[in-house]
This record gives C-alpha cells, structure tokens and sequence, in this order.
C-alpha cells in the first residue's frame, strides 16, 4: 500500500498518474490558449471601446478581471504537472500560486452573485428598490470586495493547502480548519443564493404573458446558463474535496490516492470558467456584443449577425403586443 502520510510524497504524482496528469496539463495548455486572448480582447473592449465605468459594467469587469488573473496561473500548474509534480518544488512560488487562485476565484464568484443579485431585483421586485444597482456603480465598493477576500485568503499563504495540507492527516489547526471552511463556503453558499435567485426569475419570467416573447426566451437562456456554469466549473472539485477528506480520515490511503487524482482534475475543469465567463456574462449584454463584434469579427461576418439581429427584431415585432413593451435589465445592463 503506498505511504502518503509524508507531506512532500503526498505532493508527489504517483506510478500510472504521471500519464493523467500529463494528459491535464495539456488540457490546461489548451485553456490557456483560449482563455488568454478571449479574455485579453475582452478586457480591451470593456477599457477602449465599451469605457465601463459608463455603462454600469464594474462588476461584469471585475468579473474578467479575475478571470484573467487566474489564466496567468496557469503555465506554473502547466510546467508543475508536466514535471509530475502536485506542486512547485518551490515554496514561495506555491503558496504564491494557491494564494492568487484562492483570490481571483473567491473574487469571481463574488461578482457573480453580486451580478446575479442586481439581476434578481431586476425581473423580480422591478421598480423597487435595488441596492445592488447602486453599488455596482461605484467603483470603491469594487474595491471593497477585493480588500474583504484578502483576510480569507491570506490563510494559503501560511501553509500549503492543494496537496500538502495536514488536514485530517495530522495533529488539527486553526488554519487547516479555517482554510476548508473557507473553500465550502466560499462555493455552497453562493450556490444556494443563486438557485434561489434562478429559480426565482424563471419562474417571474415565465408568468410574463405581455412583451417580447424573445426577449423572454433569451433572458430565461442567461439565468439558466450562469446557473449551469457555476454547476459545472466549482460544484464537482467541492464534492470531490468531501470524498477526498472522508477517504483521508478512514486512512484509506489507495482510495486517498484515487480521490486525489480526481479532485486535482475537477480543480483543472473548474479552470474553464475562464472561458465561459465572457461568453455567457459579458456578451450577454448588447451593448459589448455590438462593440466586440464591431472590434473583432471580420466585416462579412458583422453584415451576417446585423442580418440575424434585423431578423430577430423583424420577428419579434409580429409577436409582440401592442399594449406595451417590457424591459428587461438581465440583458442589457447598459
């Protein structure tokens, strides 16, 4: 049976393993290769074109910002895992690592309920008040939320937690615990908060029967998707980390060494979030659309989405009732 209880061969990859994690580290090449000019050319429209700070977007931005951040992580975990290694042999280079992933993720998943939050108020209490819608517009409160993830991430610096961490393996600390009830919360309860919010809006959306049906399909498409893509970029590394602590507590140290290998690749999956972030948050919003394709899409292209576009207005105009229209903010956030 394979000795684990050493902390350095614990962050040691293990015989047949060394296949996998290769195979993830070209997994997390392929990530890097999409995530860092996808979310490059966003940051520049979101900076030169769309000027954020004037179309309430400071939270969308943040949102990138993280996104972009943990991208630049990736060629340390791509060298480690090419290496057969867990971690960086070098001390200061991994708790650096965990801390930046600990906070640009923390701080996208922030955002995101923030975001959510504004959308909820939107189509479910519309014309009340809405203190999120507020705060989004102010950049010091964006400042806050970064300041306020430090203190919960300062903790990864103290020692290391993704392979090395004594937890349930030695002598209990204050730190062990407190970092993997950060981990959990930091994913369970904003999972929660956005079901809720979710399930509230289609449900509202639903229930329309005057406005643009369209309109109504798209935006009940954006809540389900942002539900989707928390579901299945953090949800399963959180699972995966349950299993992983129970194995080590029962000292199953085979089904340690399993569970292991699969929480390291759901951490890898979590990793896509990089990629879907801009795709379902950012040009779920027309305004940045139009100034991306504008920027970005060669000009035979432009002309064939403005024909989609005409064609969808075209169609929307027969459907929709003459009574009155509605608004719907978790579109356009302009």
């Amino acid at each position: 049976m394979a000795d684990i209880t050493n902390n350095d061969h614990n962050c040691t990859v293990h015989g047949n393993f060394t296949t996998h994690y290769k195979a993830l580290s070209w997994l997390m090449v392929g990530e890097f290769a999409l995530g860092l000019p996808l979310n490059l050319s966003v940051l520049y429209i979101f900076i030169f074109r769309f000027k954020f700070w004037k179309n309430k977007s400071i939270l969308l931005f943040n949102i990138v910002v993280a996104d972009f951040l943990m991208v630049a992580c990736l060629p340390v975990k791509i060298y480690n895992y090419q290496n057969g290694e867990r971690r960086s042999e070098d001390d200061r280079m991994c708790k650096t690592l965990l801390f930046m992933l600990f906070l640009n993720r923390g701080a996208s998943i922030a955002f995101l309920i923030a975001l959510s939050i504004d959308r909820y108020f939107n189509v479910v209490h519309l014309g009340k008040m809405n203190f999120v819608k507020k705060l989004k517009k102010s950049p010091q409160i964006s400042i806050i939320i970064w300041l306020l993830l430090l203190p919960l991430t300062i903790p990864t610096m103290l020692n290391t937690f993704e392979c090395c961490n004594s937890y349930g393996r030695d002598e209990q600390n204050v730190t062990d615990t407190f970092r993997e009830i950060v981990f959990f919360t930091q994913i369970v309860i904003p999972f929660i908060i956005l079901v809720y919010c979710t399930v509230r809006m289609v449900h509202r959306l639903r229930k329309k029967t005057v406005g643009e049906k369209a309109k109504l399909r798209k935006a009940s498409w954006v809540v389900l998707s942002v539900l989707a893509v928390f579901s299945i970029c953090f949800l399963p590394c959180a699972v995966a980390r349950v299993v992983l602590l129970s194995f080590r507590l029962k000292e199953w140290q085979e089904a340690e060494l399993q569970a292991v290998w699969v929480y390291d690749s759901l951490m890898v999956l979590s990793f896509t979030d990089c990629l879907l972030d801009p795709l379902v948050y950012c040009l779920s919003n027309s305004g940045f659309r139009d100034a991306y394709i504008s920027t970005f899409c060669p000009m035979f292209l432009q002309q064939r989405l403005k024909k989609y576009d005409l064609g969808q207005s075209a169609m929307n105009t027969t459907t929709t009732s003459a009574v009155r229209n509605i608004s719907l903010p978790i579109i356009d956030n302009r």
